[in-house]
């Protein structure tokens, strides 16, 4: 059944290089994002490690070139506009100060994007001990081994000894869950980010995608770092029903793709989250 996710990449994939070679890179990207999606769930069900590595490869590229497409795009680069039948919202260009809307410094986006993020950065402790955590033992185990023994221990994660990448809490309300994301943000000697759905969701086109991307790259820069994302059946649920819309789809993709870290080193990175539904989230995740 596996199969079948690459050949609907592949048929993602045709469709986009065709709409990238005609200019028409509006069409082209979330062809790309698709297929990326696609293959990315194939790269979990395939066992043949050849196989495997020649997806993992293709991925790479394509997920190289849909940067480079977002990047025309965010730019205003040429493309079609959006036809009748789709409205899209696009955030106008942000200016700097002297009228011009690029500069050879940073881009004026990106630096709003991640001043609104760093707001999620937890500077003081919450003051939360594993102590003051009733019960939950095996919660508070687990949680030491993947969280606090890696930063303590790193010789002890070498090779193909790796710690562990993303963490999922999940109970009733009430049970305890975000009062164990504070104790991990005491105990842990972490970059802690505390992160909700409104952090990541944007009414302009393409903007929640770049938010997903700048919070892991801040991540990454301030490793060892936590990123702990609260109620996340809210971002993530099924794919595929009748009320999702384009823009949840791409944020689902954009998480995957960050979560995957394809190309990018995140063993000092662990995405912890919290749900009161596990059963609603998409069986990628």
């Amino acid at each position: 059944m596996y199969s079948n996710f690459k050949e609907q990449a592949i048929e993602y994939v045709k469709q986009a290089v065709q709409e990238d070679n005609a200019g028409n890179y509006v069409k082209a990207f979330p062809l790309y994002m698709n297929a990326l999606e696609y293959f990315r769930t194939h790269l979990k069900y395939e066992k043949n490690p050849k196989i495997k590595e020649a997806i993992t490869q293709k991925f790479t590229e394509y997920l190289r070139r849909a940067e480079e497409i977002r990047a025309v795009l965010d730019e205003g680069g040429p493309g079609p506009t959006a036809n009748g039948d789709a409205a899209v919202a696009t955030r106008p260009k942000t200016k700097s100060k002297d009228g011009n809307s690029g500069g050879d410094g940073e881009d004026p986006e990106q630096v709003k994007l991640r001043a609104g993020l760093s707001s999620a950065i937890i500077t003081e402790k919450p003051n939360v001990k594993w102590s003051d955590v009733a019960g939950l033992e095996s919660a508070k185990q687990a949680l030491q081994e993947a969280v606090i023994l890696p930063v303590k221990f790193p010789q002890f994660f070498t090779g193909k000894r790796r710690p562990w990448r993303a963490f999922l809490l999940y109970g009733p309300p009430g049970t305890g869950k975000s009062y164990l994301a504070k104790a991990v943000a005491t105990e842990a000697d972490s970059t802690f980010f505390s992160i909700s759905s409104s952090d990541l969701v944007s009414k302009w086109m393409g903007e929640s995608e770049k938010l997903v991307s700048n919070l892991f790259q801040m991540a990454r820069e301030n490793a060892p770092s936590i990123i702990f994302i609260d109620e996340i059946d809210s971002l993530c649920g099924q794919r595929g029903e009748g009320n999702e819309s384009e823009a949840s789809r791409r944020i689902k993709t954009e998480l995957l793709v960050q979560m995957q870290g394809v190309g990018n080193n995140d063993q000092k990175v662990l995405v912890l989250a919290a749900t009161n539904t596990p059963y609603a989230l998409d069986q990628a995740f």
